[in-house]
Formats: structure tokens, sequence, C-alpha cells
């Protein structure tokens, strides 16, 4: 009788153990074709003098819904109401990796840009270049956005593993 109380309570204890280690491990799906619409609309972004690049600039991008599931934008950059730099891109949701595509091209320079996204919460989404989609822990440049409202986001630039730059994104009302 012992013996079977005992082989039954560490049966219990064993399935009861496994369960939990199961409980912890399942993570719930992220929608990433829902999420990526929070960057639908018009954002703005001034950047000061702690900026490497554009000093003193303000980024405004302007993104609408392209048929069912895409996005389109445009980007430019302007100093003192003249332009420094223009895109337009592309964003559209890959379902066999599950991820966000994107593609930009800049008016003054023909070479294509590639990127990969995806969220990490329903808040925060990660950017890399497309060429690191296999391995992205060795990805440099990596983007973060994180939402912090519906009209303003955190964006945080890091290079090397070092954070190089962080930017504040808000949502302009039209």
């Amino acid at each position: 009788m012992k013996t079977f109380y005992l082989t039954t309570m560490i049966s219990v204890f064993l399935l009861l153990c496994t369960n939990g280690i199961q409980a912890q491990t399942v993570q719930t799906q992220l929608n990433q074709f829902e999420l990526m619409k929070q960057f639908l609309g018009t954002w703005k972004c001034e950047l000061g003098e702690d900026t490497t690049y554009f000093k003193f600039s303000t980024i405004i991008v302007e993104n609408k819904s392209f048929g069912d599931g895409g996005i389109e934008g445009y980007q430019k950059i302007l100093q003192k109401d003249k332009i420094l730099s223009e895109q337009k891109h592309v964003m559209g949701y890959d379902k066999k990796s599950d991820k966000i595509i994107g593609a930009s091209i800049k008016k003054d320079n023909p070479e294509i840009s590639l990127t990969v996204s995806w969220f990490t919460s329903s808040n925060t989404c990660e950017r890399i270049p497309f060429e690191y989609i296999s391995n992205p822990e060795q990805a440099t440049p990596i983007f973060i956005y994180e939402f912090k409202s519906t009209d303003s986001m955190i964006g945080t630039v890091i290079e090397n593993k070092k954070t190089v730059g962080t930017f504040k994104w808000f949502r302009i009302k039209k």
C-alpha cells in the first residue's frame, strides 16, 4: 500500500510540474498584420543636436493603407522648410515568416532598402535590415519602436549592441 501511495504521489507531482512548465512556455501569438496598422497616419519627429544625422531637422512620415493589407508611405526630412531627403516605402505582412516586410527607395538614390519587422508585444516593434532575417541577433542597426499611446511612440536605434539614438514621434492630427 505504501508503494502504491508513494508511486501515485510522485506521478501526481510530476504531472503538476509538467503542466506548470508547459503553461509557462506557451506564448500567445501576436497578430502582426493587425499590429502593423499602428503605423498608419502622419507622424512627426523633431531631431536635435544629439542626432548623428540631420541635426535640428524634422522628419514627417505619412503612412496610408494600400489595398487589403499593405501600407504605402512617404517620408521627408526638413530643415527650415528645405527638404533634405525624401523617400517612398511600402510595408506588407508575410504569412510564411509571420513578419512585416518593408521596401524603401530614396528620391536621390536608386538603391532599394529592404527591412523586416515584427512585434514582440502589442506595443513594441523591432525592425532590422532584411539580410538578417535568418539571423536577427547579428543585425545592425536595430530599430525598436515602442508605442506609448495611439498618438506617440519612441524610436530607439541600436548599432553594435549600443543605443545610438532615441527619438520621440507624435501623430499629427489632420
